[in-house]
């Protein structure tokens, strides 16, 4: 399945970070939400997600939910995967920045597939 990544890097001041995961008949729009000082350690207190068509129509959840919140185990994973897209390794190309990405598409997939009917 061929998808395009983009990540969204933030302004010094801003605590929210938007990311989107372009597929050819649907997107992912993930919101993360950080605590703390963004230029020192900061924290993510939560992570979104909902998806869209390629018209910007959100599809709705399984529960009629225009929107999941990553919470529990799924959050400590997503954190260790967004963590790697940004590392010094992953933006100075010393580690396979493919292998990376997928890591985190398939995971955004999961969470899609167990949540969302796609037809």
């Amino acid at each position: 399945m061929n998808y395009t990544l983009e990540l969204k890097t933030q302004e010094s001041y801003s605590n929210i970070i938007f990311n989107t995961i372009v597929f050819d008949s649907f997107k992912v729009n993930i919101v993360e939400r950080y605590t703390g000082r963004m230029n020192f350690n900061p924290k993510l207190s939560y992570a979104l997600f909902k998806v869209r068509t390629p018209d910007n129509t959100i599809i709705q959840t399984k529960d009629n939910n225009g929107r999941l919140k990553i919470k529990g185990n799924n959050l400590d994973t997503y954190t260790k995967l967004t963590d790697v897209l940004k590392s010094y390794d992953y933006k100075n190309r010393l580690i396979n920045r493919q292998e990376a990405q997928k890591d985190y598409v398939n995971f955004i997939l999961s969470l899609v597939i167990g949540n969302y009917e796609l037809n």
